[in-house]
């Protein structure tokens, strides 16, 4: 499993604009082999910033979803509401392999 951890600058006074554009990315990534474990954003301390993490089975089923950037038109529709809004400011993406807890015996 590879985890997408995005983190965003944001323009506060276009929470609402981001909190529509993020909505659409937890559904594209749900609907697109991904599991998307949200947007964390400001609560208390800096106003301006926010997390995005979503999973992938392998780091090729991402590249398979990401060959649908700037082609599929819900991909593109979804970007439309940042690139209009200027709700980003600026991202930046890495990826990381979790280590989850154990399970527990029963």
């Amino acid at each position: 499993m590879i985890t997408c951890v995005v983190r965003y600058t944001i323009d506060p006074a276009q929470i609402e604009a981001f909190e529509r554009f993020a909505a659409e990315w937890i559904r594209l990534v749900n609907a697109r082999g991904g599991q998307h474990h949200g947007y964390f954003l400001p609560g208390e301390g800096a106003s301006d910033e926010a997390l995005a993490l979503f999973s992938f089975p392998s780091l090729a089923a991402y590249e398979e979803y990401r060959k649908l950037f700037g082609v599929d038109p819900e991909f593109v529709a979804a970007d439309r509401i940042r690139d209009e809004s200027g709700c980003v400011l600026r991202y930046e993406r890495t990826f990381m392999r979790p280590l989850l807890a154990p399970s527990q015996p029963r």
